[in-house]
């Protein structure tokens, strides 16, 4: 196996959906940190360095993916990590919510693969071009 080359904080409570990802993200040389909760998701951000994306789930049972996105992008050390929503959730206005709260793209569950894959390197391509700015 090649060596990590980016972070990324899976926060899911579905211990498979997790493991699908953290599958996924180790194609794509990704070291993983992974939380169930909430309130767990926020505690890594506090004791991580640095995190090259999140992925969220928005269904938790300690609080709503919304909050863990308003939260991350109120802070200066964060606020430019993108977020990738992964939700069984289908409905346009939950796509909506996660935007205005922060997040930089969404995909539903079930999802292939290859999209997830793309979203990854469109959302790494993004925070790079974006590093470049002033």
């Amino acid at each position: 196996m090649k060596t990590p080359t980016y972070r990324a904080l899976v926060v899911d409570d579905d211990r498979a959906d997790r493991q699908l990802l953290k599958h996924q993200l180790h194609r794509l040389s990704f070291h993983v940190v992974e939380a169930a909760y909430g309130r767990t998701a926020l505690g890594r951000l506090t004791e991580e360095d640095y995190f090259d994306l999140i992925i969220l789930d928005l269904m938790l049972p300690d609080m709503s993916g919304f909050q863990i996105s308003e939260t991350v992008r109120s802070s200066p050390r964060h606020r430019q990590v993108p977020i990738l929503v992964v939700s069984a959730r289908t409905l346009p206005e939950d796509r909506a919510e996660a935007e205005q709260a922060g997040a930089s793209g969404y995909l539903v569950k079930p999802f292939r693969s290859k999209d997830l894959h793309a979203e990854v390197r469109r959302l790494l391509a993004l925070k790079s071009a974006s590093a470049g700015k002033p």
